[in-house]
């Protein structure tokens, strides 16, 4: 059953929600179209010009600057044309050379591990591209005659980086498409803002609870420790949304994969003996899914009901791969910030992340 509301906020109303909701991350989320459109519109006229085509993509970007790469590559691995992956660290791959692309991503040009993945890459002499709305990295772009998409982040209201995502996504996929390594047509980008303005319509804060998929689930990932699971295209949409839940809610949710986890984690929730009374698991569907994997949801579901675990499965109805992933974000980012409201506080801040920082620079 969901847990009581223990801060009397008033989900249906934007004057209860204005008084935790003090940077508009409510915004954020209810103009992630835009930024979709905004996004892909002004790379498409920055007009990259690569001086050899790439034999592989790299992506180097932390949290939310990071997690658009990741999307992509669990996306469309079927159909890169090269060889694609993220970099979460100082340092890039050994075999990046003269013959790879490197975007660097920092949303705040001031991620010192971006920073120094920039140094690297002058060593190297790989093509780069560059991600940013400013700060050292913009500065160092210009140096380096680096090509730049400069973010103008107005439909990110919020400023938190992490709600920067389809800026994150579609900057680099416009990169990536302009580097020929992928094939994005604007009927498809029209097509995606539209699947998340459909999603957006059914969870903001005029529908009320009972009509509301994602308060609903807010209220059953209250005082809960939540996984999300899901299976193939849907990996990198799953960690953009549990990266939200842990800063916006600041909750311990986490991600696991199918088929992946059914070699390991169905012996694992036995113990301890209050997993029963402490987790709470939602499955993301799709008939997208290969038919073994649409088949191991059903199964893994049932096996967790059976160490009676409380789950939820939610059965995603967007037409294309691509949509089905910013339906999945967009209704787990609304389910987060709820899920915030529902805690008394205000999801944008992260002082322990910020002190950390502070803290390693001293």
């Amino acid at each position: 059953m969901p847990t009581q509301n223990t801060t009397q906020v008033n989900l249906d109303s934007r004057e209860s929600i204005a008084q935790f909701d003090k940077d508009n991350m409510l915004g954020s989320l209810e103009a992630l179209n835009l930024q979709v459109e905004h996004a892909w519109d002004d790379v498409k006229q920055l007009n990259f010009k690569l001086k050899r085509q790439p034999k592989n993509v790299v992506v180097a970007g932390m949290g939310g600057s990071g997690l658009g790469a990741d999307v992509i590559k669990q996306l469309f691995k079927e159909e890169l044309k090269v060889p694609f992956d993220v970099v979460n660290s100082y340092t890039l791959p050994n075999y990046v050379d003269k013959d790879s692309l490197v975007i660097l991503s920092s949303y705040s040009g001031n991620t010192e591990e971006i920073l120094a993945a920039g140094e690297d890459v002058l060593k190297r002499q790989a093509q780069v591209m560059v991600i940013t709305s400013g700060g050292k990295l913009y500065q160092l772009a210009k140096d380096n005659h680096w090509p730049v998409y400069k973010i103008n982040p107005k439909f990110n209201p919020s400023g938190q980086p992490r709600m920067a995502i389809g800026y994150s996504v579609f900057g680099t996929l416009g990169m990536c498409a302009q580097a020929g390594v992928i094939n994005l047509t604007d009927a498809q980008v029209k097509s995606v803002s539209q699947a998340i303005a459909d999603v957006v319509a059914q969870n903001t804060v005029e529908i009320p609870t009972e009509n509301n998929p994602s308060k609903s689930l807010a209220f059953m990932m209250l005082d809960r420790r939540n996984l999300y699971i899901g299976a193939e295209f849907l990996t990198g949409a799953l960690h953009v949304s549990a990266n939200q839940a842990n800063e916006n809610a600041k909750t311990f949710t986490d991600y696991k994969v199918i088929p992946e986890m059914d070699h390991h984690l169905l012996e694992a929730l036995k113990y301890p003996k209050n997993l029963k009374s402490t987790h709470f698991f939602i499955f993301m569907q799709s008939k997208l899914y290969h038919p073994r994997n649409q088949k191991r949801v059903l199964l893994t579901q049932e096996i967790v009901e059976n160490y009676e675990i409380e789950t939820l499965r939610v059965n995603l109805t967007a037409k294309t791969k691509l949509e089905q992933v910013w339906e999945s974000i967009t209704l787990l980012g609304f389910a987060a910030f709820y899920l915030a409201m529902l805690e008394g506080i205000n999801p944008s801040p992260i002082p322990y992340v910020e002190d950390f920082k502070q803290k390693l620079n001293q």
